[in-house]
């Protein structure tokens, strides 16, 4: 169905990219689509969500494609940035996602605060207790190596180094 609705629009170059997971911002065929584009070319897309992964991710592109002089064209959201209006709706994009962000980080804060308060202390849990470290440091004075001590104690070599270098 997109490849129908581009072909319809005549674009003369398509690049797909297949089997790329939708975590990933960097894709091969997004890569060599924006390293050929040159000065006044038009990235016709079917859908907005078929060239970001994410809106922070699709606005960077836009950024990069404006600067270097490159129009894109939304055939589903009939947004086009050659024209004023087509700017102004990215523009409102931009500012949704900035605004996004910041209740984002502000609901976090308030969570962190909120369970420092009932007196949880937010992150990970550390992997050794205050007494295995100390069992630690002494099997370490005594001469046992450090990477037989951790392996013994189930952790990464780096972080009982980590560890005993902290207390």
């Amino acid at each position: 169905m997109q490849l129908d609705a581009l072909a319809m629009f005549r674009v003369e170059e398509v690049y797909v990219d297949h089997g790329v997971s939708g975590a990933r911002t960097s894709r091969p065929e997004l890569d060599r689509m924006l390293a050929e584009l040159v000065e006044g070319d038009t990235v016709v897309v079917y859908s907005l969500s078929r060239l970001g992964r994410n809106l922070t991710h699709l606005l960077g592109i836009v950024e990069e494609l404006t600067g270097r002089g490159i129009a894109l064209r939304s055939l589903t959201e009939q947004i086009d940035t050659s024209s004023a209006s087509g700017r102004l709706v990215l523009h409102i994009f931009a500012v949704l996602a900035a605004f996004e962000r910041e209740l984002l980080s502000e609901r976090t804060r308030a969570g962190i605060a909120a369970a420092r308060q009932r007196g949880s202390v937010p992150g990970r849990r550390p992997k050794l207790s205050e007494d295995q470290i100390e069992a630690a440091r002494e099997r370490r004075d005594h001469g046992e190596s450090v990477s037989v001590i951790a392996s013994d104690m189930g952790v990464n070599k780096a972080t009982l180094y980590r560890r005993l270098s902290s207390i």
